[in-house]
């Protein structure tokens, strides 16, 4: 008997410990497809693939790369692209020019017509990645330069009252420059996010308490910074490569 607990401790050790000890995961390119407007971000669906510019949406046949059209409609500068009940919501500002407007644009995918879902007007940031998720809209306002650790995350109602708002953590921020956060997922209970132009994914969780975010780690990817989206056909992520125009598809090796 008084070896039985001791022996219990240990076996649980056995079972923690490579928790503990796990890499972070790494994302690995598993496909491209070029696109003239993937400059900003990518949202994908079953068929089809969205290249975003800041002032166009490009849709493409997801097995042939053909450009199928182009939005109409005005923007200045769009960002990250979320599907949801069948329309694409990217968000959308006036950056650089001040003060700052920030909207979520709406694509039609039937007439490819581009219009303003919600306006925030001057909220404080310019907005770069908006996502839909458990019933909240959760949204990022950046800032940049010397003050971009004012860059907050706001969660939203359906009648767009604020929920909850949240800084940063260091272990992010640091490793941004002066630049700010350019796109985020929701995936297993966190965020993850990207930057600018590194090959990193930020993972993140909201705190049970405090205003910061909660860090995780950092993951390795093929997509340096800019927009990325879920890929509801294989699980992964599908981003993009703005410097060589193409759209990236992920999964985690």
């Amino acid at each position: 008997m008084p070896l039985a607990r001791p022996l219990a401790m240990f076996a649980l050790l056995l079972v923690v410990a490579p928790a503990l000890t796990a890499e972070p995961i790494a994302w690995k390119k598993t496909g491209t497809l070029a696109a003239e407007e993937a400059h900003q971000a990518a949202a994908v669906d079953e068929q089809h693939v969205y290249a975003i510019s800041s002032t166009k949406i490009a849709r493409y046949d997801r097995a042939t790369g053909k450009r199928l059209g182009v939005s109409t409609g005005e923007a200045k500068h769009l960002n990250s692209g979320f599907l949801w009940q069948g329309k694409l919501y990217c968000a959308h500002s006036n950056f650089p020019t001040t003060p700052e407007k920030s909207e979520i644009k709406v694509l039609d995918l039937d007439s490819m017509k581009l219009t303003t879902f919600h306006d925030f007007a001057d909220f404080g940031g310019s907005l770069t990645w908006c996502i839909f998720h458990e019933g909240y809209w959760w949204c990022n306002f950046a800032k940049y330069g010397d003050v971009n650790a004012q860059t907050f995350l706001v969660k939203f109602d359906g009648q767009w009252r604020e929920q909850g708002r949240w800084t940063w953590p260091a272990e992010v921020l640091s490793g941004i420059g002066k630049a700010s956060l350019s796109g985020g997922v929701w995936r297993d209970g966190a965020i993850l996010a990207t930057d600018h132009d590194h090959t990193v994914l930020y993972k993140v969780r909201i705190p049970q308490e405090g205003k910061v975010l909660e860090f995780v780690e950092k993951q390795t990817s093929p997509f340096p910074g800019q927009g990325i989206a879920a890929d509801p056909k294989t699980g992964g992520l599908a981003g993009i490569d703005r410097a060589k125009k193409e759209v990236i598809f992920a999964m985690p090796e």
